[in-house]
C-alpha cells in the first residue's frame, strides 16, 4: 500500500513540474523571480556599528590577554620562546631592512625635491636640510617603516594564526593546557618591538641621505654645510620621539595582526580576510596613534 502511495505522490510531484515549466514557457511574466533585496542606509549603519562594537570589545579582551601574558614574561623571562623570537626578528627586521631603506630614501628624494623648488625662490636652499631632516626623523622615518611592517609583519601574523585555527591547532594548544596568548603573540609582539626602532634609524638615516643628494646635485650645496645643518636641527628630543613612535606602532601592528588571525573563522576565506582586515586595520590604527602622539608630543 505505501509503495503505491508513493508512486502516486510521486505522479502528482511531476504533473505540477510539468505544468509550471509550461505556465513559464506560455507566459513568462506569471513567473515571479527571486530579486536580491537592497538594504537602506539604516541597516548598512546598523551592522557597521555592531561591527565596530564587536570590535571594540575584541580589542579590550586582546589588550587584557597581552598584558597578562607580558606581565607573565617578565616575570619568567625564561619562559619566553626566545628561539621564536629571533626567528620573527630576522623575518620582521632582516627580511624588512632593504625595502624600509629603500622606502625611507626615495621620501627623502621627494622632500628634498618639492623643498628645493619653493626655498630656491627665497634663496634659503641650506634650509632643505631643516625640512628634510625634521619631517623624516619625526614623522615619515616611522610612520613609512611602520606602513612597511602592517603590510609585512602584520599580515603575516593574521595568516599564520588563522591558518593553525583552520587546521585546529589553537584548539589543540588549549585542550594540552598551553595559553596562546602566551605562545604564540608574546614572541611576535617583542621581535616587532625591538626590530621597529633599529628599522626607523636606518628609515631615518636613508632619508636624510636621500634629501643631501638632492641639496648636493641639484642645489650645489656642501656636503659638510648639509651635514651640519642637519645635526644642528635633528636635536635628540626629536630623535627620541620617532623611536617612541615606532615603538607604539609595533604594539598595535602585532596586537591587531594576532587579534584578526584569532578571530578569524575556521575556513580558507578566513585567512585571507584576516590577513587583509589586519593590514587595513593596522594602518588605521598607526595613523590614529600617529595623530595623537604629534598633538602629545607638541604639547610638552
Amino acid at each position: 500500500m505505501s509503495i503505491v502511495l508513493n508512486i502516486i505522490n510521486n505522479y502528482s510531484v511531476s504533473e505540477n513540474m510539468v505544468e509550471n515549466a509550461n505556465t513559464c514557457r506560455e507566459n513568462p511574466k506569471k513567473v515571479k523571480l527571486h530579486e536580491p533585496r537592497i538594504r537602506s542606509g539604516i541597516g548598512y549603519f546598523g551592522e557597521a556599528a555592531f561591527q565596530l562594537w564587536k570590535d571594540l570589545i575584541n580589542i579590550l579582551a586582546i589588550i587584557g590577554e597581552i598584558s597578562e601574558a607580558v606581565y607573565y614574561a617578565v616575570k619568567n623571562p625564561r619562559k619566553i620562546r626566545w628561539r621564536e623570537t629571533l626567528y620573527y626578528m630576522d623575518v620582521c627586521g632582516a627580511d624588512a631592512l632593504p625595502i624600509s631603506c629603500l622606502i625611507c630614501f626615495l621620501m627623502g628624494l621627494i622632500l628634498g625635491f618639492q623643498g628645493a623648488i619653493q626655498m630656491h625662490k627665497f634663496g634659503t636652499d641650506l634650509y632643505v636640510a631643516d625640512l628634510v631632516g625634521l619631517s623624516i626623523v619625526k614623522e615619515l622615518g616611522p610612520l613609512m617603516v611602520a606602513m612597511i611592517c602592517t603590510g609585512r609583519a602584520g599580515s603575516a601574523f593574521a595568516a599564520e594564526i588563522s591558518t593553525m585555527k583552520v587546521s585546529e591547532e589553537i584548539d589543540a594548544m588549549i585542550t594540552m593546557g598551553f595559553i596562546p596568548s602566551r605562545f604564540l603573540i608574546i614572541p611576535k609582539l617583542l621581535a616587532l618591538v625591538l626590530v621597529m626602532p633599529i628599522l626607523t634609524v636606518f628609515g631615518n638615516v636613508m632619508g636624510i641621505i636621500g634629501g643631501m643628494t638632492v641639496g648636493v646635485f641639484s642645489l650645489g650645496l656642501p656636503v659638510i654645510s648639509y651635514f651640519n645643518r642637519t645635526v644642528l636641527v635633528v636635536t635628540p628630543r626629536f630623535f627620541t620621539e620617532g623611536l617612541v613612535k615606532s615603538a607604539v606602532f609595533a604594539v598595535l601592528i602585532a596586537a591587531v595582526g594576532c587579534l584578526r588571525g584569532m578571530e578569524a573563522n575556521n575556513d580558507t576565506h578566513g585567512v585571507g580576510r584576516a590577513a587583509t582586515s589586519a593590514v587595513v586595520s593596522g594602518i588605521f590604527l598607526v595613523i590614529v596613534a600617529d595623530t595623537l602622539m604629534t598633538y602629545l608630543f607638541s604639547k610638552l
